[in-house]
Parts: C-alpha cells; structure tokens; sequence
C-alpha cells in the first residue's frame, strides 16, 4: 500500500511562540528549523513511506524539504495545521497515495522503527490516532483511505478525530509510539525532549545541538 507521510511546517517566524521567556525570538525560529530538519531525516529511514509532503509558506522549511527528497504544498494563507495537512493530504492522494501518515515537524525524537511498526500494525482502512504525551492532542494520524476523515488539530483533537473516524462509519484505532508522543510546545514539553534525548544520544542531532548550545550539559 502506497503511503505518504504529510508534514505541515509552520514559517519558523512564527513558530513555538508557547514556548515564551523559555526560548526568545529568534532561537524559537532555529528550535523549529531544527526540528523540522531532524524529523525529516527520521522519515526517510522509514522503509514502509514511499514520499513525504510537506505543507509550508516558510522558504527555509521548503529548502529543507527539497534537500530532503519531499515535495512541496505551498499553503500561502497560512490558515492553520488543519486547513495545511487537508492541503498535503489532497496532494498526496492526487499523486496515488492509497493511505496518508500525518505527521508533526516538532518531535525531533522520532523513531523510524516505531514509526513502520504503526504503519505494519493498522494495514487496513480505518483512522488511527496516535495522541500526544497528555492523552487529549493528536501527534499523529494515519487516515486509509487519504479523505476518510478531514484533519481536525488543535485543542481536544484525539476526541475530535475518534468522533468523526465513527461519524464516518470507519474503524477508529489508537497507536502508541512513545517518540512520536514528544511534540514540543510549552516549556515543559520542552523539559521531556531534553530528558528523552539525554537517553538516547544518537538522535535528533540538530536538535540536540541547539538545545546544548541553550543549555551545556542538559542532553547528553
């Protein structure tokens, strides 16, 4: 089954702007570069994607995605993540994708083996959501077909996809895959990036730099 991974990417300007006092302008825009940058690079070590779109107004998120090997959505209006990832999904399927993994550019820690796992275990057509660390939010979505649902982020989002996934009469799955989890949009989950690189050192190298640069010594 051919799969697509769409990646909606903010303009790095106006990127991380919960983190706050944490980080200032303009590192939050590295932090978000970064982590774009690393994630990437995990999506393209997962066997089961056959291309990766990326959704972006931003010219150094759309050369890094060219770098990169994906292809480019322009989203001009910058309307939200919702109305960005319904761009990349409709391109995707107008390009033969049969199913569309949506994913965010903020989890710099991404494992590519947990990433296939998902893929290998949710074959079938249906919508799978993979919530973030607290539960309530959407870290990932894996729609079969592409248009089963239309993306819903934001606030409440996990309740908000599972409710339309039924509305639509298809089979709601949930997935969990700890790395795709630690998206990063307050200090504190800021906090539980650094925790999870400092235990696992040979990821996210951009990411892991700057933070180290931020911060000596907090990941190892």
């Amino acid at each position: 089954m051919r799969t697509a991974a769409v990646m909606p990417v903010k303009s790095f300007g106006r990127a991380k702007q919960r983190l706050g006092d944490a980080v200032g302008q303009p590192v939050r825009g590295e932090l978000a570069a970064a982590m774009v940058g690393d994630v990437l690079d995990a999506l393209r070590a997962v066997p089961g994607i056959a291309e990766i779109v990326v959704v972006t107004a931003d010219r150094r998120a759309a050369a890094a995605a060219r770098e990169a090997g994906a292809n480019l959505v322009d989203d001009p209006v910058e309307a939200g993540q919702s109305e960005a990832a319904g761009r990349g999904v409709r391109a995707a399927a107008a390009r033969g994708a049969e199913r569309v993994l949506l994913v965010p550019g903020d989890c710099p820690s991404l494992d590519p083996g947990e990433v296939g796992a998902v893929l290998d275990a949710f074959p079938a057509a249906g919508v799978v959501i993979v919530p973030d660390r607290h539960g309530s939010g959407t870290n990932a979505l894996l729609l079969t077909p592409p248009d089963v649902i239309e993306p819903a982020f934001g606030t409440g989002s996990f309740a908000r996809h599972a409710a339309r996934g039924a509305g639509a009469g298809a089979v709601v799955r949930v997935a969990h895959a700890p790395s795709l989890e630690l998206d990063v949009d307050t200090p504190g989950d800021l906090a539980a990036l650094r925790d999870a690189l400092a235990a696992v050192p040979a990821v996210a190298p951009r990411t892991r730099a700057l933070l180290e640069r931020l911060a000596p010594a907090a990941v190892g």
